[in-house]
């Protein structure tokens, strides 16, 4: 359960793109007893290279401990902390719900459209909606549709990047 009264984080970290690397940095925050509220992992516009974008609470002093011991490990090549007010991030959520009737379907549709999602499947009893957004947005729509049962939810975690000019690189 994440622990709301601690501050969140968002750290970017360029590594090397090949097989383990993601399994070294999990491996290094579970050694440490770390926490990672969510991780996400692409290949970035550099040959080679992946993005991982690790959203995490705790204090002050627990992110700069990891920091310190991301930094020491061999297939990491950047480490940087991005500032809330200077980042853009978002997080994709699919989420099946219970549509029972015409109304509950009719209803889904509606909030879909409020949430600027969209309904990407429908089915005799159920319907899949795609949000993205915040974090809060997900959570209010996933609660939301509670009241009509929600029946499976798949979270990609939040992907990041700095505002402007400013970008993290080797």
């Amino acid at each position: 359960m994440e622990n709301t009264a601690l501050p969140n984080y968002l750290i970017a970290t360029i590594v090397l793109h090949k097989p383990g690397v993601l399994y070294e940095v999990a491996n290094m925050f579970r050694r440490r007893g770390f926490n990672i509220n969510s991780i996400t992992v692409g290949k970035t516009e550099q040959q080679g290279l992946a993005r991982m974008t690790i959203a995490v609470s705790g204090t002050e002093n627990t992110v700069e401990q990891i920091i310190k011991q991301l930094n020491k490990l061999i297939n990491v090549i950047k480490v940087s902390i991005l500032e809330p007010r200077n980042t853009v991030s978002r997080e994709l959520a699919l989420i099946k719900v219970h549509t029972a009737d015409s109304k509950a379907r009719s209803d889904m549709v509606q909030y879909a459209n409020i949430f600027r999602g969209r309904v990407i499947d429908v089915a005799a009893d159920s319907m899949t909606v795609e949000v993205t957004g915040d974090s809060d947005k997900i959570d209010a729509f996933i609660n939301l549709s509670r009241t009509y049962g929600v029946k499976e939810v798949a979270r990609t975690g939040i992907t990041a990047l700095g505002r402007g000019g400013k970008v993290i690189r080797e």
